[in-house]
C-alpha cells in the first residue's frame, strides 16, 4: 500500500481510538479478563464494525483488536490453542473495514504488556518478553502495514517488543505508558527519557505517550521534543487505573465526565502544539472524539495522513 504523506510540517497522523472500550460498551455479552478478545470471539461483527467508525471519524492509522490476546493472557484463561485464529481474526476485521471505506488507512499491529496493563512488576523478563513478542510479530507481520508497541510500562518491556517488531521490517512506533501523578515517569519508575532512548536505540521511528490521562501526557511532551524522532500521545478517559489488576475486567474502571470530544480536543491540540505529530485516543477516546480532532486540526490548517514524510 502507497504511503500518503504531506510535503510540509503540518502534517499530522490521526489514530483511532480505544478500540477495546467501544467494544465493551457495544457488546451485550458481559465483560470478561480477555476484554475486547471476548468479544471478538462471541460478536465479532462488533470489531469490523468498531474500526470502520473510527475509520469515517478520520483515523488514518486502526489497530489490530489483539491487545490481549499475547501468550500469557490466553494461557491464563485456559484458551492458549485460540492464538492464531484470534491474531486471524483481529487482521481480517481490521482488513475488512479499511476496504469498505476507501481511505488511505494503515493497519498497525498491537504489541501490548504481555501480562496485564499498568503493573511493570509482573513484565517478564527481558528475554522472555523477546520471545512472546516474537511470536505475536510472526503471525502479524505479514498482515500490517506497521507496528505499535502500546502501553510499554518500563525500558525493558519497550525494548523488547521494539526489537521484535523491528525484526520483521516494518515501520515501529513504541508508546510509553505514564504514571498518572507524575508524567515525568514511567510506571516502572523510570524516567520517560530513558524508555524513550531506549525505544529509538531499538529501532522505534516514532515514540508515544499512552493509556495515561491527559495532564500526565502533556508533563511528558516535552521530554519526547528532543529524540530525534517524530512523536505523539493518545490518552485514556480513565477517573483512575487504580482498580484494575491483571484478570480483572474493564468494568472495574470508570470513566471521565469531563472528557467529551471537545475538552479531549482541547489537550490534544496542546500536544501537536508542542510538536507532536501523530495524535489519537486510548481507552473511553471513542469516534465521536476522534471525529471532533479531526475537524480541529483540519480547522487549524492540518492536513490528516497516513505516514509522515520521511
Amino acid at each position: 500500500m502507497a504511503e500518503t504523506s504531506a510535503a510540509d510540517g503540518n502534517a499530522i497522523v490521526l489514530l483511532d481510538g480505544g478500540v477495546g472500550q467501544e467494544l465493551h460498551r457495544r457488546s451485550t455479552i458481559p465483560a470478561a479478563p480477555l476484554w475486547s478478545v471476548q468479544v471478538m470471539m462471541d460478536e465479532p461483527h462488533l470489531v469490523e464494525a468498531v474500526h470502520l467508525d473510527f475509520i469515517e471519524a478520520g483515523a488514518r492509522i486502526i489497530t489490530t483488536n489483539t491487545y490481549t490476546a499475547t501468550p500469557h493472557r490466553l494461557t491464563r484463561e485456559g484458551v492458549a490453542e485460540k492464538f492464531e485464529a484470534l491474531h486471524g481474526a483481529a487482521l481480517t476485521a481490521a482488513a475488512a473495514a479499511r476496504a469498505k471505506n476507501g481511505h488511505a488507512v494503515r493497519i498497525a499491529g498491537c504489541l501490548p504488556p504481555l501480562v496485564g496493563s499498568y503493573r511493570a512488576d509482573l513484565t517478564p523478563p527481558e528475554d522472555e518478553c523477546l520471545a512472546n513478542y516474537r511470536k505475536i510479530v510472526a503471525v502479524q507481520a505479514d498482515h500490517v502495514d506497521l507496528f505499535l508497541c502500546e502501553t510499554m510500562l518500563s525500558a525493558a518491556e519497550a525494548r523488547a517488543a521494539t526489537v521484535a517488531a523491528a525484526e520483521s521490517g516494518r515501520p515501529v512506533w513504541t508508546a510509553l505508558s505514564v504514571d498518572d501523578a507524575d508524567g515525568t515517569l514511567l510506571r516502572s519508575g523510570e524516567g520517560v527519557a530513558a524508555g524513550a532512548r531506549a525505544a529509538v536505540d531499538a529501532g522505534a521511528e516514532a515514540v508515544l505517550i499512552n493509556c495515561s490521562c491527559p495532564e500526565a501526557v502533556s508533563a511528558a511532551m516535552p521530554l519526547l521534543a528532543g529524540i530525534g524522532v517524530p512523536f505523539g500521545a493518545y490518552a485514556n478517559g480513565f477517573v483512575s487505573i487504580e482498580a484494575m489488576r491483571p484478570g480483572g475486567t474493564v468494568e472495574a474502571l470508570e470513566a471521565r465526565d469531563d472528557l467529551g470530544p471537545a475538552a479531549y480536543a482541547d489537550h490534544a491540540m496542546d500536544w501537536v502544539a508542542a510538536g507532536a505529530s501523530i495524535v489519537g485516543g486510548c481507552c473511553e477516546i471513542g469516534p465521536g472524539h476522534i471525529a471532533a480532532l479531526g475537524q480541529r486540526l483540519v480547522a487549524d490548517g492540518h492536513e490528516l495522513v497516513a505516514a509522515l514524510p520521511r
